[in-house]
């Protein structure tokens, strides 16, 4: 008789996808496939960075385990970044905490926050990433779908009202959204406001590409909102708007009462963020907000490039983030066989959606723009009218 039992909580944890398809292109060792499977970037870090990350490699005081809740350093840099962008101020010394990057920070988060039945809500589609730490929590995801009209997304605000009920816990928001690009206006966000009042809800907000907006959208945080500063929990990284992915620095960051219980999820869990990664953090937060527009330009052309040789196609144009998608129903297929056909007719990796979404999920692929060029783009819209057509 085998000992493996599989623990409950993981039975509805189901695999993200990405990691197969892009172990598939991978093993292929083709250079022309065009990885539009998973959310990398090929714009490179700020250059302040690299040389605070070369510079900790030789410092011993990087070298520690302590401080367990993230250099003093880098928790000021968070704390003023988080000034800047919502008019709140938030004291490094008991209201952030430095994670092992954004993910880590959601984890500790949920873990701090969620007794088992405890419902959160989250849109339709999102990151299975986000759906799965819900999960792994004890908590259950309500799924309220962004619907697609008039060219772009839009959240169902009837169905966000009607989704809160006596065993919500937070709403768990990323704008702009991934996988979808959609973004959240000052409409949705008035109501999401009144909704987190009027309940007593947590924001948990997901700030990983919140300043990654195309075609002039405003930027707006949460916590500056009437009530909110109270309520929202924000998890922010170095990862997508300033391109350090691989350095895995994140932090959380809210009402003094809930931060001392996630520090101690977090202490209890990786016990440190990476050393010789937190000097490099804080140079980035430190850099002009001009870096982030350059890198968001840069997106944001390749985003036009790929609509525009993909136009007559079903595809749903992003307001932000790194990545868009294609409905493949409309060319009377499922999400998994538009991405076979892409891969094995285009050379084109990209991940479908099964699992991501209950309105919006298996019918989709996911499009991911950051980590090609332009001038490996051109020429995309032959490659999938080859594919699927």
């Amino acid at each position: 008789m085998s000992r493996f039992r599989r623990a409950a909580r993981l039975s509805q944890v189901p695999p993200i996808g990405v990691d197969a398809m892009g172990a598939r292109a991978d093993a292929a060792a083709d250079p022309d496939i065009l990885r539009l499977e998973n959310l990398d970037t090929d714009l490179r870090p700020p250059a302040a960075a690299i040389e605070a990350t070369v510079a900790a490699v030789a410092d011993d005081d990087a070298n520690s385990y302590l401080p367990f809740l993230g250099q003093a350093a880098l928790r000021q840099a968070v704390a003023a970044h988080l000034a800047r962008l919502s008019g709140v101020e938030y004291d490094p010394e008991v209201q952030c905490i430095v994670t092992a990057g954004g993910l880590n920070g959601i984890m500790v988060a949920l873990n701090a926050l969620v007794d088992p039945g405890d419902e959160v809500v989250v849109t339709d589609p999102t990151y299975i990433g986000m759906l799965n730490r819900i999960r792994i929590a004890g908590g259950l995801p309500v799924q309220v779908p962004f619907l697609w009209e008039g060219g772009e997304w839009h959240l169902d605000l009837d169905r966000l009202e009607s989704s809160v009920g006596s065993r919500t816990r937070a709403l768990f928001l990323m704008n702009p959204s991934m996988p979808s690009g959609a973004t959240l206006d000052a409409e949705a966000w008035r109501v999401i406001a009144g909704l987190c009042v009027k309940h007593d809800l947590w924001l948990l907000y997901n700030a990983a590409m919140e300043r990654i907006l195309y075609d002039g959208r405003t930027y707006l945080h949460p916590a500056a909102l009437d009530g909110m500063a109270e309520r929202t929990i924000t998890i922010g990284s170095v990862s997508k708007e300033y391109r350090m992915i691989g350095w895995r620095v994140g932090w959380v960051a809210g009402p003094s009462e809930i931060l001392r219980e996630i520090g101690l999820v977090s202490i209890s869990d990786v016990v440190v963020p990476v050393g010789i990664a937190q000097g490099a953090a804080a140079a980035a937060l430190g850099r002009p907000d001009a870096d982030v527009r350059e890198a968001v330009a840069i997106w944001e052309a390749r985003r036009d490039l790929i609509l525009a040789e993909l136009d007559g196609l079903p595809l749903r144009r992003p307001g932000g983030s790194w990545s868009m998608l294609l409905d493949a129903s409309e060319l009377g297929m499922s999400g998994q066989e538009a991405s076979s056909r892409l891969f094995e007719r285009g050379r084109v990796a990209a991940t479908p959606m099964d699992n991501w979404g209950l309105q919006h999920g298996a019918q989709h692929v996911r499009l991911v723009f950051s980590n090609e060029p332009v001038e490996r783009l051109r020429g995309i819209g032959e490659r999938f009218r080859v594919s699927l057509l």
